[in-house]
């Protein structure tokens, strides 16, 4: 979990740096980044359930999946180690999510994924360690990093909503190419999270998995 003195820093800091932004968080008040503990590997089912489905949709097939895997408050690597993959079909995934499940679970149990390694590494490095499991791209290890780990300078280049935010803030809504918006969000160091949390609340974006 993230204190909430350190949360009141990071604002103050993101709205001297950044007029524009600090409208933002005048608007919506204190960030509630990081306020409750997350289990990393349900975070990380979860993700993979939701990849490229909205919110309701997405918590539809999550609740089948884990009525087919036998799992009540969260997911386990048990209930996924010895899961009839033809029972997560019917519940709605799709061949890969369900192979990237049981592979997920195969991963934590057998040690191959160590969270609490993961906890002690920098941030680049856990996003190559999480980015090389099957079905965790760049994007859910970057979500996973700030949502899970309580990491606070992440910034989601490949966001959409963030991009979209950025965008409207920034240049009016029309689209700012990398480069640019990379510079303006340099300014956000070491705070970018707190910034992306900020944003998501302009777009309303779909992060229901997360917040």
């Amino acid at each position: 979990m993230i204190d909430p003195q350190t949360l009141r820093m990071a604002e103050t800091h993101l709205a001297g740096r950044d007029r524009r932004l600090r409208r933002l968080i005048e608007a919506h008040g204190p960030c509630r980044l990081g306020q409750r503990r997350r289990d990393p590997f349900h975070v990380l089912c979860a993700s993979i359930i939701s990849q490229q489905l909205s919110t309701k949709a997405a918590d539809a097939i999550m609740a089948r999946v884990a009525v087919a895997a036998g799992a009540r408050n969260r997911f386990m690597p048990r209930h996924f180690l010895s899961v009839d993959l033809r029972l997560l079909r019917d519940a709605g995934l799709s061949n890969a999510k369900a192979r990237w499940l049981t592979a997920l679970a195969k991963a934590v149990d057998g040690g191959e994924l160590d969270f609490k390694a993961l906890r002690k590494q920098p941030d680049e490095r856990a996003l190559e360690v999480l980015d090389a499991l099957p079905g965790i791209g760049r994007w859910t290890a970057e979500m996973f990093l700030i949502f899970a780990l309580d990491r606070l300078d992440i910034f989601s280049i490949s966001d959409v909503g963030l991009r979209r935010a950025l965008d409207h803030l920034h240049n009016g809504g029309g689209r700012l190419d990398d480069g640019a918006a990379r510079r303006i969000t340099q300014r956000w160091i070491p705070y970018r999270s707190v910034a992306s949390w900020y944003l998501w609340r302009l777009t309303d974006g779909d992060v229901g998995t997360w917040t």
